[in-house]
């Protein structure tokens, strides 16, 4: 009989709630599976189809390889053989040990492991050659479904496989993450904390062990003890050095994953041990306590037995302590969030989530050493609301993720270099400015700018109200992110967007003809040679004189006014409805456009003529218009040049379009609030008047 993969003495395997069908149908894993097997057909994904592209996008495979199901692989196939454990997993010739070791140390803790791994899918009653698992991306559950045609050279796995050749779990797993990211090829390189972040929804924290605090082995016990998840490596200094072997048997460059800590006697004395797994299923430490090595003779055979020393050839081995410090450079463990952690768990984390995005030219404004810039960066607002327990300060861990950038390797994104700074808040609710950052120095900020997919820190700071700025080191780098505070106990996260705030002044009436002062007089003048007869201006008439003048202004680029903007302007001044502006509309229109002439000049702060995306902002808000981000992000999108900078004529298409925005909503706005309600032709009639 096919083994299930289910524990008999597990009461019940709950599986992510909210966990979110991907497949293009919509349709979920048992939808497509019951499908299948009314039609008697065997699941093709064509989301994930058996071709080169889903396993390479940068190169041809260098061998021929065959795509085939378990079944045409060996005669008996079985999704788990015996219960799933850390050496069902055997790295192919793809370079993906991070994710190996990841997946050994799933395999420690049979809840975490269940979720990833749906229990209830074998090769017996029910199979249809479909199968599914579930990762954790940017703050939700991910059901993953894929096809089990695994790529072969010689009827061999090409790529990740088990010790027992008809146990296809692990391989699967591996093709469902390479689906999820885009390609197997997308897998290459990569840190073991990111396969351990995307089986949990954990966080993760980083430790030199050159460094490492006192208590270490205390927080690697307890990190076990408590489920999580850890890895381990030795840093290389060339390129060279990348998997090379040194004479104790160790790899470099290499991500092994750490999978019990121990200590035993030894000579009277206890001795402090650590278990390290090379994901290749081989190449072992032959140092002290290694699985031949002579320590062992003076340890008791009931205490080899329970921690299941064997001299076999496997790729896990124990190391003492002393030595594991001495020869490993990094240890990442991942913690567990609340809901992945075991109900009688006595210490579980508060968890915050904000997503957000650097959009070039508005808020991708680099690190603090682009000054001019960093201000318009996100800005997050952390409440830290109770201290510890016996402490006077508040203990949280801020992690930064960059999202989906291995899945846009495929078009040459790279990862961003990435950090954060955390400033005491004034107390405000508007955005800081540039003035704040220049005269005030953060309270804490992240480690170093560093180009991986998350960059993770722990904190302490007094209760209180604090402002968080996530950014890429330098300006106009694009990515989509997702930060994560973890805290001790409650805290809250909100994104100072910033209140959009209108405050146009009523421009002054101008003076009856008998009234006028010489400078009004000899305005009227120039408004009767343009107005002709009908002492009307048209659009082509404003267009002429607005082009004829804007040329000859020094100190602004501009290009030339067209006939579509100078009818929005007569559509914002024009009070009468005939289409053309009388006097005193084209009194009011001129002072409106040298008030804004003087704003240009003035936040065009290089004096280039032009003005950047990023001086917009303040001179938006001289002009009378606070906005948010999300608004200030679709202006740049539409008026700035792939430079980022804004001439004069789209700057003031925008004034134009902005102040006609709000005389139309002002319109519509019958009970005076923060809403307008609108039926078709009052939403048709909006549009074509903005």
């Amino acid at each position: 009989m096919p083994h299930r993969f289910q524990d008999p003495n597990l009461k019940e395997t709950p599986l992510p709630e909210n966990s979110k069908p991907t497949h293009s149908s919509g349709k979920t894993f048992e939808q497509l599976r019951q499908e299948c097997l009314k039609k008697g057909v065997q699941f093709e994904d064509c989301d994930f189809p058996a071709n080169e592209f889903s396993l390479f996008y940068s190169e041809k495979p260098a061998i021929p390889f065959v795509w085939k199901r378990p079944g045409e692989i060996v005669s008996n196939p079985e999704f788990i053989l015996g219960g799933a454990s850390r050496t069902d997993i055997c790295q192919g010739d793809l370079g993906d040990c991070w994710l190996l070791a990841a997946i050994a140390s799933l395999t420690l803790n049979e809840k975490t492991l269940y979720r990833v791994v749906p229990p209830d899918q074998d090769f017996g009653k029910g199979y249809a050659g479909i199968f599914h698992f579930q990762f954790w991306q940017h703050n939700e559950w991910l059901d993953v479904v894929i096809d089990d045609r695994l790529p072969t050279f010689k009827g061999r796995l090409v790529f990740l496989h088990s010790a027992e050749l008809n146990e296809f779990w692990s391989a699967l797993l591996e093709k469902a993450y390479a689906k999820l990211n885009g390609s197997y090829e997308a897998l290459k390189g990569g840190s073991t904390i990111e396969a351990m972040e995307d089986f949990t929804g954990g966080v993760a924290e980083t430790y030199d062990l050159k460094a490492v605090p006192a208590n270490f082995y205390d927080i690697l016990r307890k990190a076990i003890q408590r489920g999580s998840m850890l890895g381990c490596s030795i840093d290389i200094t060339s390129a060279a050095e990348t998997e090379a072997k040194t004479p104790q048997g160790l790899v470099k460059g290499h991500a092994y994953s750490i999978t019990g800590v121990d200590e035993v006697e030894y000579r009277g004395k206890k001795v402090w041990l650590v278990r390290v797994r090379n994901p290749w299923g081989q190449v072992e430490w032959n140092g002290p306590w290694s699985d031949n090595a002579p320590e062992w003779r003076s340890v008791d055979p009931s205490e080899q037995k329970r921690l299941t020393q064997t001299a076999i050839d496997d790729g896990e081995f124990w190391m003492q302590y002393e030595d594991f410090l001495r020869h490993y450079h990094k240890v990442e463990i991942c913690n567990l969030t609340p809901d992945a952690l075991e109900e009688d768990t006595s210490h579980k984390w508060e968890v915050m989530v904000h997503q957000g995005s650097w959009v070039r030219g508005s808020t991708a404004g680099g690190c603090r050493n682009f000054m001019e810039t960093f201000w318009t960066n996100p800005q997050i607002k952390l409440h830290l609301k109770e201290k510890d327990d016996g402490q006077k300060d508040c203990t949280f861990i801020a992690a930064l993720l960059q999202k989906n950038r291995r899945k846009l390797k495929k078009v040459g994104a790279d990862l961003q270099t990435i950090g954060y700074a955390i400033y005491e808040s004034p107390g405000k609710d508007n955005q800081l400015t540039k003035d704040f950052f220049r005269y005030n120095q953060s309270k804490a900020r992240s480690k170093t700018f560093i180009n991986t997919r998350e960059i993770s820190q722990r904190f302490k700071l007094p209760p209180g109200e604090y402002v968080l700025v996530p950014s890429t080191f330098e300006p106009n780098q694009e990515a989509d992110f997702c930060l994560r505070v973890f805290s001790e106990k409650k805290a809250a996260l909100e994104e100072v967007e910033g209140d959009i705030n209108i405050n146009i002044p009523d421009p002054p009436k101008p003076n009856p003809p008998h009234k006028e002062s010489e400078e009004e007089k000899q305005f009227r003048q120039l408004f009767e040679q343009i107005a002709g007869e009908d002492m009307e201006i048209s659009a082509e008439e404003l267009q002429y004189v607005l082009n004829a003048v804007l040329q000859r202004t020094k100190n602004i680029k501009f290009k030339e006014m067209s006939v579509l903007s100078c009818r929005n302007i007569i559509s914002l001044m024009d009070d009468t409805g005939n289409g053309k502006l009388g006097f005193n509309e084209f009194k009011i229109f001129w002072d409106k456009l040298k008030k804004w002439i003087a704003i240009y000049l003035q936040y065009d702060s290089d004096h280039s003529g032009t003005m950047s995306s990023y001086e917009l902002r303040q001179a938006l808000k001289t002009a009378g218009f606070q906005l948010n981000n999300y608004v200030l992000q679709l202006i740049v999108l539409r008026y700035a040049d792939d430079k980022f900078q804004i001439e004069f004529d789209d700057f003031l298409n925008c004034l134009i379009r902005l102040e006609n925005a709000c005389k139309v909503f002002m319109a519509l706005n019958k009970g005076n609030s923060d809403a307008i309600s609108l039926n078709h032709i009052e939403f048709i009639t909006l549009a074509l008047n903005i």
